[in-house]
């Protein structure tokens, strides 16, 4: 049997997203996941998490594809992982990663899926402000 890798899983997630495909979408999180959005709207449970981008895919991202990068990727335990990401969704060639988000991974009979989700969209000015005020305290 081929290792599956938590890579394997957000390719597959991403290539869902761009064929619009919410049941291929949710296969990539555990029965029982918890996914939450930039804009606070939680959902509980892969039959939620699928439901909930049936409008998304066939409305208002229709045709958009995601962009991801790994920041950071720790194991915390045999099966376990936190992944930090930043990336955005769009129709262009060049995709802003204006966003970025927390997975928690598990491994489940050989394969990695997502048990927990959490985006947080970028705040420039706060960003900006934040920098200063470290730089200041230093």
């Amino acid at each position: 049997m081929q290792q599956d890798t938590i890579q394997a899983s957000f390719d597959r997630m991403t290539d869902a997203w761009a064929a619009g495909n919410a049941d291929a979408f949710a296969a990539e999180f555990t029965e029982d996941a918890s996914y939450v959005i930039y804009v606070g709207l939680t959902y509980f449970g892969r039959t939620a998490i699928r439901d909930a981008h049936v409008p998304v895919f066939q409305r208002w991202q229709k045709g958009t594809r995601p962009s991801m990068a790994v920041l950071d990727t720790r194991i915390v335990a045999d099966g376990a992982a936190v992944v930090t990401t930043e990336g955005g969704i769009g129709k262009g060639r060049t995709i802003k990663h204006d966003k970025v988000q927390t997975f928690v991974m598990v491994e489940n009979n050989h394969a990695w899926q997502c048990a927990a989700f959490q985006n947080t969209k970028r705040n420039r000015l706060f960003i900006a402000a934040n920098q200063w005020a470290e730089r200041r305290a230093r």
